[in-house]
């Protein structure tokens, strides 16, 4: 039993923790499996786009930008997807071979520059998203969509980051259990 005062979570925090963070995890799950049509759309688009040009030689208007919105909206937005499976970029080299335990302390480690990325996405991302909402900023080219909505991402991409930075830590630092799926593959990797 932990005394009154002591930093130990009580057992009704850390179920109230455990269930944030299990809406982080299956909020930047639905996430990603939302972002996965996206990528179809980008690769049908790019491949209409080769035919209509190629075969016909009809080009469109939109097909450039609107891969270019699309893969930059789900490469942003995906970021959460990616830290809630720790499939972001590491040095395999030096990560690949370490244990579970010390790979947790080097994700603290970088923690604070993680932290700091994410932030740096919703406080500029959001100034620039708000000016180019306010300005009415669009591309400039023929088909002229605006760019508020992409630049919306970026803010919004910070923010599912640092939620999904937020269970991961609490996972790692034992505040709250490992998940399931997490556990297995754990296992597995041993």
């Amino acid at each position: 039993m932990t005394a009154p005062g002591s930093a130990e979570p009580s057992r009704s925090a850390k179920s109230g923790l455990t269930a944030l963070c299990d809406r982080i995890d299956a909020l930047n799950e639905g996430v990603g499996w939302l972002l996965g049509p996206v990528i179809v759309f980008v690769s049908l688009s790019i491949m209409y786009e080769v035919v209509s040009r190629g075969g016909f030689n009809v080009a469109t208007v939109w097909v450039n930008e609107g891969t270019v919105y699309a893969s930059a909206a789900a490469y942003l937005l995906a970021g959460g997807y990616a830290a809630l499976h720790r499939r972001h970029v590491r040095i395999d080299a030096l990560f690949g071979y370490l244990s579970e335990r010390a790979k947790k302390r080097l994700d603290l480690i970088a923690l604070p520059f993680l932290i700091g990325y994410a932030l740096t996405l919703v406080v500029i991302g959001g100034q620039m998203a708000f000016t180019s909402f306010l300005q009415g900023e669009t591309t400039g080219t023929p088909w002229n969509p605006p760019i508020w909505p992409l630049k919306a991402c970026i803010p919004l991409a910070g923010v599912l980051l640092l939620l999904q930075i937020l269970a991961n830590t609490l996972r790692d630092i034992g505040v709250v259990e490992t998940r399931r799926a997490e556990a297995v593959a754990e296992q597995g990797a041993l």
